[in-house]
C-alpha cells in the first residue's frame, strides 16, 4: 500500500472477517505467475529497476517510484515487459484527466450513496482459478432514479483500485457478473454513447488489471439495445471475454465452478454474500490510501 497502516483493515461479519489479502501469494500462485506472467525473482527484479528508470524520465509524470509493489502492480498486468508498463501508466493517469469529472477526489467517504443501493458488491470468495468477482446488478435492483451509472461506474473503480492492492489478484485477475435481470425500457435510455465507450476504454486500456471474463447473465431481450452502445468500441479481445448466458446455469458453470457462484445463481457457496454497506466499512478504512493513489499522475501545467 501507499500508506502505513498500523493493522490491516478486516471487517467481522460472524464467523468470517472480510479483509484484503496482502499477504505473499501461495506457492501454487506464484507457479501461476512463472507460466502465464514470465514472473521470477530474477526477471522482477530487473523488470523493477527498468521500469523505474524509464518512468523517471517522464518529467510530467508524478509516480511513486519508491513503492516496489506500486511498479509490480503495472508489470503483472504487462507480463513483466517494462515499456509496457509504462505504456499502462500512462494510459492510466490520461484516462483520469481526461474523465476528471469522474476521478476528481474519488475515495469511498464521498460515494457512500452507490454502496447503500447495494448493487455493486465482491464475493467473499475468489474463483476456482483465484479469481475475484464482481457482481454487478443492474436490473431490478437498480433505482436509476437514485443511483446514476456515473455512480456506478466510480463505486467499479473503487472496487478494483482495491483488488489491484492483492498480490493474488494481479497474478490471478478478476471476473464480472453483469445481472440484468429485470432491466426496463426506462433504464435502458440512461445509457449513452459516452458512457459506453469511457467503459469500454476504461476496460480495455485503463485498468491495470487482467479482467478475464464478464458473465452477463438474466439479460432480457432489451439488453440487445444496451449492448449495441458498447459494440462499436469494443476490440476483439474484449469482445471474446464478453460471454452472454441468460439464464442458463449450466452455460455458467462451464466457467466458473459450483462452489464459487452463490445459490442464486444455481451455485453451492456458503458463505453470505456481503453488502454494499459492509463493503463500505471496510473501504471506508482505506480512505486515505485512495487519497495517496489521487495524489499521483500527470502533472499538471501551471
Amino acid at each position: 500500500m501507499l500508506t502505513d497502516m498500523e493493522q490491516m483493515p478486516s471487517v467481522k461479519l460472524g464467523d468470517y472477517t472480510l479483509q484484503f489479502e496482502l499477504g505473499t501469494p501461495s506457492p501454487e500462485m506464484l507457479k501461476v505467475a512463472k507460466d502465464e506472467l514470465r514472473e521470477t525473482p530474477e526477471i522482477q527484479r530487473k523488470a523493477i529497476d527498468e521500469l523505474r528508470e524509464l518512468l523517471s524520465k517522464e518529467t510530467n509524470l508524478k509516480c511513486p517510484l519508491d513503492n516496489e509493489s506500486w511498479l509490480i502492480r503495472f508489470l503483472r498486468p504487462c507480463k513483466y515487459y517494462p515499456e509496457s508498463a509504462v505504456k499502462l501508466v500512462k494510459e492510466y493517469y490520461s484516462f483520469k484527466v481526461k474523465h476528471e469529472n469522474v476521478y476528481a477526489n474519488l475515495k469511498p467517504s464521498n460515494e457512500k450513496n452507490i454502496f447503500e443501493q447495494n448493487i455493486l458488491t465482491v464475493l467473499p470468495n475468489r474463483d476456482q482459478h483465484g479469481r475475484r468477482i464482481l457482481i454487478l446488478e443492474l436490473g431490478k435492483k437498480w433505482k436509476h432514479n437514485k443511483v446514476s451509472l456515473d455512480e456506478v461506474f466510480k463505486g467499479a473503480v473503487l472496487y478494483l483500485e482495491a483488488a489491484m492492492l492483492e498480490p493474488i489478484t494481479q497474478i490471478a485477475g478478476a471476473v464480472v457478473i453483469l445481472d440484468m435481470d429485470g432491466l426496463s425500457l426506462q433504464q435502458t435510455w440512461q445509457f449513452t454513447p459516452p458512457f459506453a465507450k469511457r467503459l469500454v476504454d476504461w476496460l480495455q486500456d485503463a485498468v491495470p488489471l487482467r479482467i478475464k471474463n464478464i458473465h452477463i447473465i438474466n439479460q432480457p431481450y432489451i439488453f440487445n439495445m444496451v449492448f449495441a452502445l458498447f459494440k462499436p468500441f469494443l476490440r476483439q479481445k474484449l469482445k471474446d471475454r464478453i460471454i452472454f448466458h441468460g439464464t442458463d446455469r449450466k452455460s455458467l458453470q462451464k466457467y466458473m465452478s459450483l462452489n464459487s457462484l452463490p445459490q442464486c445463481y444455481g451455485g453451492t457457496l456458503q458463505l453470505s454474500r456481503i453488502s454494499g454497506s459492509q463493503w463500505y466499512e471496510l473501504l471506508m478504512m482505506c480512505d486515505k490510501e485512495y487519497e495517496a493513489i489521487n495524489s499521483y499522475g500527470i502533472i499538471k501545467k501551471k
